[in-house]
């Protein structure tokens, strides 16, 4: 008689039922369940170790939930997967519902006449206007304090490349926020948010 394999859930679903639960962080009091920042920290930084690459070419992606693969992506899929991941809130549907009913709110920096689901929630321009339209944007602070975890940041690479990433619950000894983002080698936390000329600051959902 043929017996079937075990089930083995899938990374995501694991990352997923322990955030749930609370206990993917090491939160004091993780038997009660963490707040949604605390879901979206822990969900960024399970990227760590696990997307190794920068990688911006144009992908065809599927619809809703696409994605290129983990092991690869820029900036913005550190966000939305960490969304998709913690919060079961998908960047890629919500900014092409708002780009297709508000087209002309959004930058026409790529020239192009209609959205582009494979890309359109992949640029910082973009997420940083649909986030703004949702009244997610706060004044943008040099002061540590003033940043909380589970916080988005964009700011200008060199003065001209858009970047974006999400602000960790941890800190430097001096009390500056870390930041989970992929600048250029894969998915990291480290202490750079205020290496580059910030250019947004939001709170959203969090």
């Amino acid at each position: 008689m043929h017996q079937s394999a075990p089930f083995q859930p899938s990374r995501r679903a694991f990352i997923g039922a322990t955030l749930a639960l609370g206990v993917a962080g090491g939160w004091p009091g993780s038997a009660m369940a963490a707040t949604p920042a605390q879901r979206l920290v822990a969900a960024a930084r399970g990227q760590v170790g696990v997307t190794l690459a920068y990688d911006p070419a144009y992908t065809v992606l599927g619809f809703p939930g696409g994605d290129v693969a983990r092991a690869k992506g820029v900036c913005t899929d550190v966000v939305i997967r960490a969304f998709r991941d913690a919060l079961a809130l998908d960047l890629q549907a919500l900014v092409n519902a708002d780009m297709k009913a508000n087209f002309a709110a959004y930058p026409k920096n790529w020239g192009l006449r209609r959205p582009d689901r494979n890309i359109d929630h992949r640029r910082v321009p973009n997420l940083a206007t649909y986030w703004t339209r949702q009244r997610a944007r706060l004044p943008i602070s040099s002061d540590p304090a003033d940043w909380r975890p589970g916080d988005i940041f964009t700011s200008l690479v060199g003065g001209k490349l858009p970047h974006t990433g999400i602000v960790s619950d941890r800190k430097t000894a001096s009390g500056r926020p870390l930041v989970l983002h992929n600048i250029g080698a894969g998915t990291r936390e480290e202490d750079a948010l205020f290496d580059h000329r910030l250019t947004g600051h939001f709170r959203w959902k969090v």
